[in-house]
């Protein structure tokens, strides 16, 4: 199984990330506008379109306030056949906030893919959140 690690700052508060990384439901408009164009809900089921046309059901697996960890997963992907992913958020000095980002995923040759809309991603909550 491949592993993607992201680690990465955004200059932001915490509570402000963490607050919006927990808005499960509304990433496309909290967290990533732009690279998550439509999300809705069906009970812990969100199904996301990406800026690519791409759409995945994800699973809300856990959602830990005290850790600010969000636990999520693909279900029925036509492309990868296991993808577990986590993020969590952690204060790093005054206003700025490290994440953490971790996604195992199967196939294994899937994970470059994975891997540079993760960085994509990343570009867009920085832009959206940060300062």
């Amino acid at each position: 199984m491949a592993s993607v690690h992201k680690d990465f700052m955004i200059d932001a508060q915490s509570d402000v990330v963490w607050d919006a990384v927990r808005d499960f439901g509304a990433v496309h408009q909290r967290l990533n506008p732009g690279f998550v164009v439509d999300s809705r809900l069906e009970g812990t089921v969100r199904i996301l379109t990406f800026h690519n046309g791409v759409v995945a059901r994800e699973e809300l697996v856990d959602c830990d306030d005290t850790r600010r960890r969000l636990v999520y997963a693909i279900i029925g992907g036509e492309r990868v056949r296991h993808y577990n992913g986590c993020v969590q958020v952690f204060a790093d000095g005054d206003g700025h906030t490290r994440m953490s980002w971790v996604v195992d995923v199967l196939p294994n040759d899937i994970a470059p893919y994975i891997a540079s809309q993760m960085d994509i991603a990343i570009e867009a909550m920085r832009k959206h959140l940060g300062r």
